[in-house]
């Protein structure tokens, strides 16, 4: 009986398999590295057969380890970053550079090379910039594209096929070239429901009229929860499967992650649109679905069925959260390498020293988390970070106090977006957090304290994992629907009410915030 279903997720620096049963489970995890060059600061590159071959990696150790056979997965999901992979006619990869023999084909999504086209993009004017908020961030795929076929036209003539990263796991798990409605709507400004997505105006006045035929891009796109076809005969041999296996439609990473702790409340719009899920780990991103279409500067989407069918999802995000106390550990004479281990030596002595000095601890200290430009609520990819309170304290101690406020600066930062998003009209009472970041229990404790909304823990090791897993169990037929199976697969939680004695503390905190952002707006402008 083919009753469980294989989720893989391709992060920035690994790709991670599961196997899941049909009830949600997640029995086992297996994970393995994937390469990111990093030539510039701005600039980020992988090698999508490196990224294949971590995929496989982590598919067959996680089947050997849960001791199911393959004849009983049904199908199997991708969900990956919203990175750009570049092959050529004959499907081969069309590299950027070429490094020790890894030929590296994939613009990351982190990668800012394109900001200046991301601003050409913005001054069109036109009607789908609303859909993003009011300006396209260097991140998406158009900027990219537009600064691959000027600067690389080299590359560009020889272009034969152009990928969101889990697209081109999905071509490279069956030879399907079908795209997803969640990888098209969000980073290729492709309107869904249209007889073409693609909107030939604006591809003209970015200088992309070739686009589609270039890319071999389709007109129409697969919704998640359904198939774009059976795993191929080498597709099946690479990962240790076999053909009967259905492969869904890929996801945007943090998408998944939505789905993951979202899916058990889908089916009921009404208590959906009051929920909104929080995936932090390198960056945040901040999701809410809506039955209408709403519009806010700085909120990427409306997207429509990005995810469920008849919901509209709107985005908003922190460039530098996970990455940000990552670069203050680095920075830090005593910081060092910022492994789990490392960070979590500093939490542990945060949290002495808040017991000892109280909760008036390092509050001589705010920071601005822009160190990687701003999502939300400015979109500005430009913006930089500060850090005011700054003494000649070099100890681990000193460490532990930049720590936290970096820690308390993230939080006011999501509490900003939330209110941005309300204003749009997208109103929420619980966060749903995911990521990485449930490892923190500073983060924990602060997104709770600070926004004043309930917080849900999943008690899934991995509900990014949980939510690809949705959508394998929903394109593989164990599910009607993409809202039964996650009504039946969706994990519970632990639920965290803020702390009411803290929000005066708080509250003067995000006062400092804003007056920082003010004076920083007074700094840039002499």
């Amino acid at each position: 009986m083919r009753d469980h279903v294989i989720a893989v997720d391709v992060g920035t620096g690994s790709a991670r398999a599961g196997v899941v049963d049909r009830n949600g489970q997640l029995l086992v995890r297996c994970e393995h590295p994937i390469l990111l060059r990093r030539p510039q600061d701005e600039r980020g590159e992988h090698g999508s057969e490196d990224i294949w071959r971590a995929c496989c990696h982590a598919v067959r150790g996680a089947l050997q380890q849960s001791g199911i056979a393959p004849d009983r997965i049904a199908a199997l999901a991708f969900d990956a970053t919203c990175s750009l992979v570049l092959r050529d006619h004959d499907g081969a990869p069309l590299a950027l550079e070429t490094e020790d023999g890894e030929a590296f084909d994939t613009i990351a999504w982190l990668d800012h090379r394109a900001a200046t086209e991301a601003e050409e993009c913005n001054r069109t004017g036109h009607p789908t910039l609303a859909h993003c908020g009011g300006s396209i961030s260097p991140e998406m795929q158009m900027p990219k594209l537009m600064w691959l076929k000027r600067h690389r036209p080299d590359l560009w003539d020889r272009v034969g096929y152009l990928f969101d990263l889990s697209d081109f796991l999905t071509w490279r798990a069956t030879g399907s070239t079908e795209r997803s409605v969640c990888t098209l709507t969000s980073k290729w400004n492709f309107v869904a429901g249209r007889v073409s997505g693609w909107q030939a105006d604006f591809l003209s006045l970015i200088g992309l009229d070739d686009l589609v035929q270039k890319g071999t891009l389709p007109d129409t796109a697969v919704p998640v929860g359904a198939p774009v076809g059976r795993l191929s005969a080498a597709g099946a041999a690479e990962l240790g499967l076999d053909e009967t296996v259905s492969v869904a439609a890929g996801m945007v990473d943090a998408y998944a992650g939505a789905l993951g702790v979202l899916g058990g409340v889908a089916a009921d719009p009404h208590t959906l649109h009051q929920q909104t899920a929080l995936v932090g780990g390198t960056s945040s991103c901040i999701i809410s679905f809506a039955g209408d279409p709403q519009f806010g500067k700085s909120l990427w989407g409306p997207y429509r069925e990005t995810v469920f069918a008849g919901q509209w999802l709107i985005e908003a995000g922190q460039s530098a959260t996970g990455a940000l106390l990552g670069h203050l550990l680095r920075l830090h004479s005593l910081g060092g390498d910022p492994t789990p281990e490392r960070h979590q030596q500093v939490i542990a002595r945060v949290q002495q020293l808040r017991a000892i000095e109280g909760a008036g601890f390092a509050d001589r200290i705010a920071i601005l988390p822009d160190f990687h430009g701003n999502r939300s609520p400015f979109a500005d990819p430009h913006l930089t970070g500060v850090i005011s309170g700054l003494t000649l304290d070099t100890s681990f101690d000193g460490l532990g106090r930049l720590y936290w406020r970096a820690c308390v600066a993230i939080a006011l930062g999501l509490r900003q977006i939330l209110e941005t998003m309300a204003a749009s009209g997208t109103h929420s009472s619980v966060l749903h957090l995911t990521g990485g970041h449930v490892k923190n229990p500073l983060l924990v404790e602060l997104y709770a304290d600070v926004t004043g909304c309930d917080l849900v823990i999943p008690d899934s090791r991995d509900a990014v994992l949980v939510g690809t897993a949705m959508n394998a169990a929903a394109a593989g037929g164990l599910y009607k629907s993409l809202t039964a199976a996650g009504a039946a697969m969706a994990p519970s939680g632990q639920r965290i009410a803020p702390n009411p004695a803290r929000k005066a503390l708080y509250d003067r905190d995000y006062a400092k915030f804003l007056t920082m952002q003010r004076h920083r707006v007074e700094l840039n402008g002499l």
